[in-house]
C-alpha cells in the first residue's frame, strides 16, 4: 500500500509540473493520460521546462534531489537548459533526532557512547540527504584525546532508496517505451548509473577507504590536507575521522582578512586537481564549496582542506593519455589530431571518416578561440566534445563524465577566487611535464623494471624454444643449435645478476630481436 501511495504521489507531481510535456511530448495525448492531466490540479506550464523539473524533484524528496544532482552531470544526455537548472539542486534536508544518531552509533560500534567519546555534540554541524555529521572528542587506543567528526548514515536510507529506485526503474521503462524523445535520453541507463552511485555513497567504509587513498596520494604535496580515518571506529553506517579546522572556501572576505593569498589559492586548486587526475588517476569528484575549506593555522596556513569522499573518480593510463593529448591538441587548434585520438581510442566506430569528425569538432570549438585564453573553460570544451560525439555514436565513458563535472566545479571555484585565473596557463606546464614523463627515458626504464620478472623467466627458455623450432624447420641448423646451447649455459650463469639491472633488460630485448630475425630468415 505504501508503494502504491508513493507511486500515485510521484505520478501527481509528474503531471502537476508538466514533466510529461518534457519526456512524452511525442506520445499520443488521449485517454488515461489526458484524464491524469485533468486530475492534476494546479498544473502550470508557464515556467521553463528545466525549472519545472527541478521543482518537481525537490517536491519528491531527498532521493530524487540526489538523482537530479547526478543527472546534471550527464550533459552528454541532457539538454543544456535542463542540465544547468538541475545543477542548482541543493540538499535541503532537516537533521534527524540526535537520539537516533546516538543509538545508531552505539549499535554500529557495539559500545556505549560514553565509553567511546569524552564528549559528543548532539547538535549536528551538517545535514544532507544521505548522512549528518556531529563533532566529538575521542580517546584513542593510546589514551590520547582527539577531536573527531562523526558521520552517521540516515536511518532507513537503504529501504527508502530501494523503494524509490524500483519506482524509478518502472518510470524509466515507461518513458523508454512510450516516447522516441524519451528513448533518446536513455532513461534505463541513467537510473542504473544512479543506482550504483547511490549504493556506493551508502557504504561509509568505502568512503573512508577513498579518503585514506587521497590522503596517502597527497602526502608531500603540501597544498592540501585530508583528514585521517580512524579505522577502529568505521563501519558501513558510521564513519569517524579527524576533525579539520578551516574557513569555508566560499568565505573569500574572511580568507582575505586572514592574509591568505587568494590568486595563489586559486592556482593551487588547479595544481591539486591536475595532480590527482594525471599523476594519480584518482580524484575527489565532489569539489563543491561545501566540501572545501582553507586552513589559517600557522603551521598549515593557506592549505586546502578536502572533505566528504563519497564520490571519487578513477582514470586508467589510457584515459589520462587521451585527455592530456586532447587538451594539448585543442589549444593548438589541431582538430584533426583530436579526431584521430577519438578513433584510436575506439570510442568512435572504425568506419568514421576523420575529416567529418574533424569538421564537427572544429564547428563546436573554434568560437572559443575568439576570446582570451583565460576566458576559455576546459570543462565546457570537454562538454562540447561530448555533445559533438553524440552525432558520431561515441560511447561516453562514465569516468570522463565525472571528470567533466569536477572540472566545471574546479573552474567555477577557481574563478570565484580569482576572476582572472587562466586555467590553461596554470595547467599547461603540468600537462607538458606529465607527457614528458610518460614518453621519456625515465618511463622506459620504469617499464623495463616492471617487466623484468617476465624477462627473467623468458630468457632461459629462448635457446630451447629456438632449438625446437629450427629442428623442425631445417635439419641443417644443427651447428647453429649447438652454438646456441653453449650460449645458454653462459646465459644462465649471468641471469641471476641481470634480473633487476638495466643491462639485463637491454640484453633481453636484443635476444628477442635475434630470435625474431633468425626465425624470419629461416622462414
Amino acid at each position: 500500500m505504501t508503494r502504491l501511495f508513493r507511486g500515485f504521489f510521484i505520478a501527481w507531481v509528474v503531471f502537476r509540473y508538466g514533466l510529461d510535456e518534457i519526456a512524452l511530448k511525442s506520445f499520443n495525448r488521449r485517454g488515461l493520460l489526458r484524464l491524469a492531466r485533468v486530475l492534476s490540479f494546479g498544473r502550470n506550464l508557464d515556467a521553463p521546462r528545466g525549472q519545472r523539473l527541478r521543482l518537481a524533484l525537490e517536491r519528491l524528496g531527498p532521493i530524487f534531489v540526489k538523482f537530479g544532482q547526478v543527472l546534471s552531470t550527464r550533459r552528454d544526455l541532457m539538454p543544456v537548459d535542463i542540465a544547468d537548472e538541475l545543477a542548482r539542486l541543493q540538499d535541503r534536508v532537516p537533521p534527524f533526532p540526535s537520539e537516533v544518531a546516538v543509538a545508531m552509533i552505539e549499535r554500529a560500534l557495539q559500545r556505549r557512547l560514553s565509553d567511546i567519546f569524552v564528549s559528543f555534540e548532539h547538535e549536528p554541524v551538517a545535514s544532507a540527504s544521505i548522512a549528518q555529521v556531529h563533532f566529538a572528542v575521542l580517546r584513542d587506543r593510546n589514551q590520547r584525546e582527539r577531536e573527531v567528526a562523526v558521520k552517521v548514515l540516515r536511518p532507513g536510507m537503504v529501504e527508502a532508496i530501494e523503494k524509490d529506485l524500483s519506482l524509478m526503474r518502472m518510470m524509466a521503462g515507461w518513458v523508454d517505451g512510450l516516447s522516441s524523445e524519451g528513448k533518446r535520453l536513455k532513461p534505463r541507463e541513467v537510473v542504473a548509473e544512479f543506482d550504483k552511485y547511490l549504493h556506493d555513497e551508502l557504504d561509509l567504509v568505502r568512503e573512508a577507504a577513498s579518503g585514506a587513498q587521497l590522503r596517502r596520494n597527497m602526502e608531500g604535496l603540501n597544498l592540501v590536507m585530508v583528514p585521517e580515518m580512524l579505522w577502529d571506529y568505521c563501519t558501513t553506517d558510521v564513519l569517524v575521522m579527524e576533525r579539520m579546522h578551516g574557513v569555508p572556501i566560499s568565505q573569500v572576505d574572511r580568507l582575505k582578512a586572514a592574509g591568505v593569498d587568494i590568486p595563489k589559492l586559486a592556482r593551487d586548486g588547479v595544481t591539486i586537481f591536475f595532480t590527482q587526475v594525471f599523476r594519480d588517476g584518482f580524484f575527489h569528484a565532489d569539489m563543491h564549496p561545501g566540501n572545501v575549506q582553507v586552513s589559517i593555522a600557522p603551521e598549515t596556513f593557506g592549505r586546502y582542506i578536502a572533505l566528504d569522499f563519497g564520490i571519487v573518480g578513477t582514470l586508467s593510463g589510457s584515459d589520462k593519455e587521451y585527455l592530456a593529448q586532447n587538451f594539448a591538441a585543442f589549444f593548438r587548434r589541431d582538430y584533426k589530431r583530436v579526431a584521430e585520438l577519438h578513433i584510436e581510442s575506439g570510442w568512435v566506430p572504425p568506419t568514421t571518416r576523420v575529416d567529418e569528425l574533424e569538421a564537427g569538432i572544429r564547428t563546436v570549438c573554434e568560437p572559443y578561440f575568439d576570446r582570451p585564453l583565460k576566458e576559455i573553460s576546459l570543462g565546457m570544451l570537454l562538454m562540447r566534445l561530448f555533445q559533438i560525439s553524440r552525432r558520431f555514436q561515441v560511447e561516453i565513458q562514465p569516468q570522463l563524465v565525472l571528470l567533466q563535472k569536477t572540472l566545471l566545479n574546479i573552474e567555477g571555484l577557481g574563478r570565484q577566487l580569482d576572476p582572472d585565473l587562466d586555467l590553461w596557463s596554470t595547467a599547461k606546464p603540468f600537462l607538458e611535464q606529465w607527457m614528458l614523463s610518460e614518453v621519456g627515458p625515465q618511463k622506459l626504464m620504469e617499464e623495463l623494471k616492471a617487466q623484468s620478472p617476465h624477462y627473467a623467466k623468458l630468457l632461459p627458455q629462448l635457446p630451447l624454444l629456438l632449438h625446437n623450432y629450427l629442428s623442425q624447420r631445417n635439419t641443417d641448423s644443427n651447428v647453429v643449435v649447438r652454438e646456441l646451447l653453449q650460449e645458454q649455459r653462459r646465459t644462465n650463469r649471468l641471469l641471476q645478476n641481470l634480473v633487476y639491472a638495466a643491462t639485463g633488460f637491454v640484453l633481453g630485448m636484443v635476444a628477442m630481436q635475434v630470435v625474431v630475425r633468425v626465425a624470419h630468415f629461416h622462414w
